[in-house]
């Protein structure tokens, strides 16, 4: 073999051992090092961390997580330190809590069904890295009572109309509808009776809802309940009378407990005198 040859050969042997070593380095030297460990966890900053709901409604609260990977979410109660749940198991026996998790979306939210004025709080969501990371959320319980004017009891005439106000003063969390019920059944605005009508204006302050009825029927008497799925109920006594006095009706009975009161006024002042 001429010494040209001899030399090709050498560079082409050069260049296979070259690119044997240079596979090997990736392979072992610099494929090792490029290989990233976990992924670090860490919450999703845009989710709130302030909730306020009323009393009844459902509370959720919020906790994304990205990069779980094989760690555990947990969601603590701040004021005793109990573990509510973890993962998608509960530990209360209070079955309101359920966690509304999906792993796809990084979800792992905590859902309080008929929230009461004792769970208003603070709820973290722990995730167990080390360090363990957390995520606070507050919760707010509003304890707002409709008002119905006028109150407790209202004496009309047969014939006349039946006028209730329903007030709810909920300026952040507006109802998204008023219920009225006469004796426990939902009114039937389109029902075969008539004259029945309902009056909503929501404003500033709250909302207001006005129920008329015309025309009053003595099986139109009973208890009428203003409610709504944010504020606790409020109801009215209504007696539709036939044939009685105006006083007793226009003063929602005032006047029928003056003259009771005027009567034991009168019987102890007798009692008194012949003893």
């Amino acid at each position: 073999m001429s010494l040209t040859g001899r030399i090709i050969g050498c560079q082409h042997s050069f260049v296979s051992i070259s690119a044997l070593f240079h596979l090997n380095d990736d392979t072992f030297g610099k494929g090792e090092k490029s290989q990233r460990g976990p992924k670090k966890t860490y919450f999703f900053k845009d989710t709130p961390q302030k909730l306020t709901v009323a009393i009844g409604q459902a509370a959720v609260l919020l906790c994304r997580v990205k990069n779980l990977g094989n760690r555990t979410v947990s969601w603590i109660r701040k004021r005793d330190l109990h573990i509510l749940t973890s993962m998608s198991v509960t530990y209360t026996s209070d079955a309101r809590f359920t966690v509304v998790g999906n792993p796809e979306t990084d979800d792992w939210n905590l859902r309080i069904a008929y929230v009461q004025p004792r769970d208003a709080d603070i709820y973290e969501c722990q995730v167990n890295t080390e360090p363990k990371i957390y995520r606070a959320v507050e919760l707010k319980v509003l304890d707002i009572q409709a008002r119905i004017t006028p109150s407790q009891e209202l004496y009309i005439k047969k014939g006349s109309t039946i006028s209730l106000t329903c007030t709810i003063e909920l300026q952040d969390l507006p109802p998204s509808n008023v219920t009225w019920y006469h004796a426990g059944a939902v009114i039937d605005f389109d029902g075969p009776r008539g004259g029945v009508s309902l009056e909503t204006e929501k404003g500033k302050r709250g909302t207001t809802s006005k129920l008329l009825i015309t025309r009053a029927q003595l099986n139109d008497s009973g208890n009428y309940t203003c409610a709504s799925s944010k504020v606790t109920p409020a109801s009215v006594m209504v007696h539709v009378l036939n044939g009685e006095h105006p006083a007793a009706m226009q003063h929602g009975g005032t006047g029928d407990v003056n003259r009771r009161l005027v009567l034991l006024v009168l019987i102890f002042l007798v009692d008194t005198m012949f003893r």
